[in-house]
């Protein structure tokens, strides 16, 4: 019994509470932090599966208008061939128009490549990060206690 007459523990342990009680709570509050992780990660991935969409729809319009632009001007330079060099004959402007439209193709293709290559896939990078963190918190609560006892705080 503690002075003031109340059945309270003495010894600093926590105030009426069981260890069932706290149990259930930590395992509540473990529950509520995965559940915000996973929501974190959909919300990581959608945004930048919109930012993708986005891209490649503006991508696709440009795309389609530099396509008919291109074919006049191609035209207009197989023609500008065969006027200026070939007066007697018109294949040889528009082969050599197919060889410059094959040239860019290749090129167009080996950047297409390199940038398929370097753009990392919508993966929750921050949202990874903070469960290894977690896990790695709840396997060794000791080094982490440590670690925050020896960072002061500001």
């Amino acid at each position: 019994m503690s002075p003031d007459g109340d059945h309270r523990p003495e010894n600093g342990s926590v105030d009426d509470k069981s260890l069932g009680d706290i149990v259930t709570r930590v395992s509540e509050n473990a529950s509520t932090l995965i559940r915000e992780e996973i929501e974190l990660a959909k919300a990581e991935i959608e945004l930048k599966v919109r930012r993708i969409a986005q891209g490649a729809v503006v991508g696709a319009a440009a795309g389609f208008f530099l396509f008919f632009a291109l074919v006049f001007a191609l035209h207009a330079l197989a023609w500008g061939l065969v006027e200026a060099f070939f007066s007697s004959s018109i294949w040889p402007g528009f082969l050599i128009t197919a060889g410059i439209l094959v040239v860019l193709a290749g090129l167009a293709a080996f950047i297409a490549m390199r940038a398929f290559k370097a753009g990392t896939p919508p993966i929750p990078e921050k949202a990874i990060e903070e469960a290894k963190l977690i896990r790695q918190a709840l396997e060794n609560p000791e080094a982490e206690a440590a670690a925050a006892r020896a960072t002061p705080e500001a």
